[in-house]
């Protein structure tokens, strides 16, 4: 299992909510600003808006699988914010996918054919 690199602290967190680049829908919202490293880092938030420890840690599972199995097709060099909305609470993991993989589209992340 390859390990995903994350964001950690709030300053990390807040130099890509000042940059105010994101895309939504129902269950997640995506914010994204380019980093000078050869990678990606990621960063999930999910508020107790949502549900319980139990029910916000789920959400974070999913969406952290959902970048690790497709991190190969996306685009490096960025630093990602994902932000689990209400809706998203009780959704399986094809629903989150699903929802992850249309914001990637939406911010022009995946790679090119020939890349």
């Amino acid at each position: 299992m390859k390990n995903i690199i994350s964001l950690k602290n709030y300053r990390e967190f807040g130099k890509v909510y000042d940059h105010r680049e994101s895309f939504a829908n129902k269950y997640l919202v995506m914010y994204r600003v380019a980093n000078s490293l050869g990678y990606s880092r990621i960063g999930i938030s999910v508020s107790k808006k949502v549900g319980n420890s139990v029910v916000r840690h789920r959400i974070t599972r999913l969406i952290r699988e959902s970048y690790r199995l497709n991190n190969d097709n996306l685009i490096q060099g960025y630093d990602i914010v994902v932000v689990a909305r209400p809706a998203a609470k009780g959704r399986n993991y094809f629903d989150i996918e699903k929802s992850f993989l249309h914001l990637c589209r939406l911010h022009n992340f995946f790679k090119k054919e020939n890349e």
